[in-house]
């Protein structure tokens, strides 16, 4: 039997709205449609973000420290940090050594008598602000040679105009038009019958993406509650 030999299945965010207006009772018929079905595409992702790692947006980077400084700035769609490490001798393939740091909380950073004291660090506290995370480090760095080497969890990105791809995992789609058809159909009052039949495929899709898309490793990561 032949097939067709690809797998590059993909769909535009054009393509997912009307999906999901087919599946909550009628097809997409407006600009209105289209825009309604994105603002409610965003505000889902945002759920998903809510329930815990999304593991297609975990992505790694760098922070070069500076003598002195203590504070630094992450980028603006960092949700959290999963892991850090402090590398010393970057680059250099006898010496390179990734050092532990511990992430601590507010209380136990509040609590350091000397902020200023300077030396490798070996705690950091992540402020995590509506515009920016940042990092706070103890001791303060006293060389220019450290880089603060982390894997963060990133915001999904928004939905787009409407020829843009969905940023996520391809095992997300199912899912992802069954919680938009759900999303509308809850702003619709001619669907409202459809509302609990739509919740279930929503949720029993949701539970099967979320299940494939782990890590298959031993892994833990500490949860967030306790950074407070």
């Amino acid at each position: 039997m032949t097939t067709s030999g690809t797998t590059a299945f993909d769909m535009e965010f054009t393509e997912v709205a009307e999906e999901a207006w087919e599946r909550a009772g009628r097809e997409m018929r407006s600009g209105y449609d289209l825009r309604t079905a994105r603002r409610s595409m965003n505000l889902m992702t945002i759920e998903w973000q809510n329930r815990g790692i999304n593991m297609w947006t975990i992505d790694e980077g760098t922070v070069s420290l500076v003598k002195g400084t203590a504070e630094y700035t992450l980028p603006a769609d960092t949700i959290d940090l999963l892991e850090h490490v402090i590398r010393t001798n970057s680059g250099v393939v006898s010496t390179q050594s990734d050092l532990t740091i511990n992430r601590v909380s507010v209380s136990t950073y509040a609590a350091i008598p000397s902020k200023l004291t300077q030396g490798r660090p070996i705690q950091v506290w992540v402020e995590r602000l509506a515009a920016a995370p940042t990092i706070n480090l103890w001791p303060v760095p006293d060389s220019n040679d450290y880089i603060f080497k982390y894997y963060r969890m990133r915001r999904v990105k928004d939905a787009g105009a409407g020829v843009e791809t969905p940023d996520m995992n391809f095992r997300f789609y199912p899912c992802l038009v069954a919680g938009l058809a759900y999303h509308i159909a809850m702003k619709v009052p001619e669907f409202v019958n459809r509302i609990p039949m739509l919740k279930a495929v929503y949720d029993e899709q949701f539970e099967m993406a979320a299940g494939e898309d782990r890590e298959k490793a031993s892994i833990t990561f500490a949860p967030r509650i306790a950074r407070i």
